[in-house]
């Protein structure tokens, strides 16, 4: 059986597409991901859903004949999407008050110091 050039660029313009679909499921999915972890959870959870992230992406290009070589930068590109998007998140929550200094030394905001009991009585 003789391939013509008209073949092998049907063959290679197929696979091209379903590639770029992958490719863009892949990045829309774990910047969906991202945008709802921000929402729900608190950043800590990033150290849980990325690895996970990671794990799939991997063995969805895997599955589909993607080499090392150009699946390692798309899982990259994956796990970053993720963060930024819940970076957005983040920072466009009407829970947000600007300031990653509660979540971090557990200090109440200004405007809840009265409710701890013992100080500020």
């Amino acid at each position: 059986m003789q391939l013509t050039d008209y073949d092998l660029r049907r063959a290679l313009r197929s696979n091209w597409s379903e590639n770029v679909t992958i490719v863009s499921t892949l990045l829309l999915t774990s910047t969906l991901v991202g945008l709802a972890t921000s929402l729900y959870f608190r950043v800590w959870t990033l150290m849980l859903v990325s690895p996970l992230i990671a794990v799939l992406a991997a063995i969805v290009l895997q599955s589909d004949g993607f080499a090392f070589a150009t699946g390692a930068p798309i899982v990259v590109a994956c796990l970053a999407f993720n963060q930024i998007a819940y970076l957005a998140g983040a920072l466009l929550s009407p829970d947000n008050d600007g300031s990653m200094a509660e979540e971090i030394d557990g200090a109440p905001r200004r405007g809840r110091e009265h409710k701890i009991h013992g100080q500020n009585e």
